[in-house]
């Protein structure tokens, strides 16, 4: 049957790159079944309630704090080694329309463990309501994307193993999820040595999550013990934060109302 040939788009010759140096990774899958009820009662109580997306963020971002492992990538220069990071870089996947494509890109976000909930949602809530281009990272991965591969390869591959440098184009971990559109990953690529996602949220606070990790870089039951963490600090470190959140809203009032 005679077809069209398309020509690939620098958007899609971001996502191809990436998968050229993810599937090199020895990739494995912890998941846990969570029990988020603490969190979805602090988050329903709020008037204007933050997203799941900004609150696993900071959960994660709080359990890499206290998980050496989590901050450590493998990397192969000056030799093949492990490089441990002071600070986590969160890269986040958006859907974005470029030239009438949904397009895939990548945000970072630095240090989002010592940043608030409304930060964090300012932050992501800005790359995805600005133009395209507006955006620095959006518009220096689609300037890499239009440079030949001979080009572009060398470039990845030596950003993803120059330790100190890694971090500043592709971050220390990974958030992609699906749940917002009934559907969840179950074998997301990164060449970071790890990217999470959760499913669908019930109404009593169930969650399955996940987390895909670089087995030359940690084992199972790192992960396993990681998880079980991660269910604590969403309940509670994370549910404290937002409960506060109503808290300050009201100290707000009252300090206008007292200037009124």
């Amino acid at each position: 049957m005679r077809g069209r040939a398309l020509k690939l788009s620098a958007p899609r010759r971001l996502v191809n790159d990436l998968m050229r140096f993810s599937i090199a990774v020895p990739r494995v899958t912890v998941q846990r079944q969570m029990n988020l009820g603490p969190l979805l009662r602090a988050r329903m109580s709020q008037s204007v309630k933050p997203s799941w997306t900004v609150l696993f963020l900071k959960g994660y971002a709080l359990l890499s704090q206290e998980t050496p492992d989590l901050r450590r990538a493998y990397v192969k220069l000056p030799w093949p080694q492990l490089y441990e990071y002071p600070v986590s870089v969160a890269s986040i996947a958006h859907e974005r329309d470029y030239n009438g494509e949904q397009a895939v890109l990548l945000s970072r976000i630095k240090d989002p463990e010592h940043r608030s909930i409304p930060e964090l949602d300012a932050s992501i809530r800005d790359v995805r309501s600005r133009p395209v281009l507006e955006v620095k990272e959006f518009r220096r991965a689609l300037k890499i994307a239009r440079l030949p591969g001979l080009i572009r390869w060398p470039m990845m591959w030596l950003g993803l193993n120059i330790g100190r440098q890694r971090p500043n184009y592709f971050g220390t971990f990974q958030l992609s999820v699906y749940s917002g559109l009934g559907a969840e990953s179950l074998n997301p690529l990164t060449p970071l040595t790890t990217i999470f996602n959760y499913g669908l949220i019930g109404e009593d606070g169930s969650v399955t999550v996940r987390i895909h990790y670089d087995h030359r870089v940690m084992d199972g039951a790192n992960v396993a013990r990681a998880l079980e963490r991660f269910e604590a600090i969403l309940n509670g470190a994370v549910a404290d934060e937002v409960k506060q959140l109503a808290q300050g809203g009201v100290v707000k009032v009252l300090r206008e109302d007292r200037s009124q």
